[in-house]
């Protein structure tokens, strides 16, 4: 009770909630993506990559701001997973491995200037996520970029999809299969930035695969695994923030020990893969 009354008379704690809500919807939505696309290691690559970036915009700026972080990270992002296509492409080298390399280097290059950063103490909150210091101009930024991600991924949800799975028969239907590549990959990125003050850039993978990873234990229709994982997401992101005030740790962890506590549950227990029902 104590912890319900914290929330309603402290308005960081409510921009919090509000905050985990937006971020944990948007990011559980687009999880969908991630898991039939099969391709969570390159998500976990680029969330690692929005380290440099906000150092970068930190030496350029002389100040961390929520602005400068998004727009860091998103420009590091793009640079890596573009440059690691413009790689594989040019070359006999396969994409993933031309991520691996790039994304090690740019990894490296972030860690290497974090001493050398006059707001190194505050960064921590950006590696691990602190989203009880969101303010209501994070919010605003939060819920546009959330609100065009969802957007988006719904209007060209059919194209997308098509080109996921047959990208030869989307082609022949005039479908732009690498305008839907880019415009998938900018998304991701979207999601991995907006999730930075929830959980950080460490924790960032596992708010954007585990919903739709548990709703996948559950169903197979698309449309389940894209709104389930939303409310997961949502849900899971809002109650972190209980557990978080309730045993005194980080809003981040706590959401991503509830998901991976959810996950490993629905795994042993759901009726239709749970291995313990078999």
């Amino acid at each position: 009770m104590n912890i319900f009354l914290n929330i309603a008379e402290n308005p960081f704690l409510q921009n919090a909630v509000i905050g985990a809500a937006l971020i944990g919807f948007a990011n559980g939505f687009f999880s969908g993506f991630v898991n039939l696309r099969r391709n969570a290691l390159s998500v976990s690559a680029l969330s690692h990559t929005m380290l440099p970036g906000i150092a970068v915009a930190i030496l350029i700026t002389q100040e961390l701001t929520q602005a400068n972080a998004f727009i860091g990270a998103l420009f590091a992002c793009l640079s890596v997973g573009l440059g690691s296509t413009v790689v594989s492409r040019n070359s006999r080298i396969h994409q993933d491995t031309a991520l691996s390399i790039i994304y090690t280097t740019a990894f490296a290059i972030g860690i290497a200037l974090l001493p050398h950063l006059p707001v190194a103490t505050s960064i921590h909150d950006w590696l691990f996520g602190n989203i009880i210091h969101i303010s209501e101009q994070d919010l605003n930024l939060v819920f546009v970029v959330s609100a065009i991600t969802l957007v988006l991924s719904n209007l060209f949800m059919r194209p997308m999809l098509l080109t996921l799975f047959e990208p030869n028969v989307a082609a022949a239907q005039g479908v732009p299969t690498r305008c839907m590549q880019y415009l998938s990959f900018t998304l991701l990125i979207c999601m991995l930035v907006t999730s930075l003050q929830a959980v950080g850039t460490i924790l960032s993978v596992g708010l954007l695969v585990a919903p739709a990873a548990i709703m996948l234990l559950y169903t197979d229709r698309s449309s389940y695994i894209f709104w389930g994982g939303a409310i997961i997401g949502s849900i899971t992101s809002v109650a972190g923030i209980f557990v978080a005030q309730l045993i005194d740790i980080q809003a981040g962890p706590a959401i991503i020990i509830l998901l991976g506590t959810i996950f490993l549950l629905s795994f042993l227990l759901s009726p239709r893969h749970g291995v313990l029902k078999k």
